[in-house]
């Protein structure tokens, strides 16, 4: 069976399948992916063939706090793909996306930091020191 780099058509059917799966594992309510979703995921190289796919679309899920899964829930190597660069991207440097992503999980938790912490894979006390380094809430 060719790899998925080399079955990009296929990517959008993949995609719509993972969706209905972890939509319904995580009780939401997901009508559909963006275009520019989809665009994305076939920019991308996929090393991690299906695997990897099914990875993706399982996060932005998780993330999702919309009725359509769009390219903000998408890594950020996804969401800066495709785009010239003329300098620095500081809206990407590693703080700035990291507190991003802890602030989706926060609010995808509804403001439960165990839950969070444990989605992040990262220590209670860590996420902890983060929120306060980062000044983060959770804003119902």
């Amino acid at each position: 069976m060719p790899s998925l780099r080399d079955r990009k058509k296929d990517i959008p059917l993949l995609a719509e399948f993972y969706l209905r799966i972890f939509s319904g594992k995580g009780n939401k309510r997901i009508e559909g992916i963006s275009k520019d979703f989809l665009d994305r995921l076939q920019q991308h190289e996929w090393k991690g063939n299906i695997r990897e796919l099914k990875n993706i679309i399982e996060r932005a899920v998780i993330l999702s706090d919309g009725p359509q899964l769009t390219v903000d829930n998408l890594p950020s190597e996804f969401q800066t793909a495709g785009l010239k660069s003329t300098g620095p991207l500081s809206a990407f440097d590693l703080a700035s996306v990291e507190k991003l992503h802890i602030q989706r999980v926060l609010n995808h938790t509804k403001g439960n930091k165990t839950e969070a912490a444990r989605l992040l894979n990262i220590g209670l006390t860590t996420l902890y020191r983060k929120i306060e380094e980062y000044k983060l809430s959770y804003e119902a």
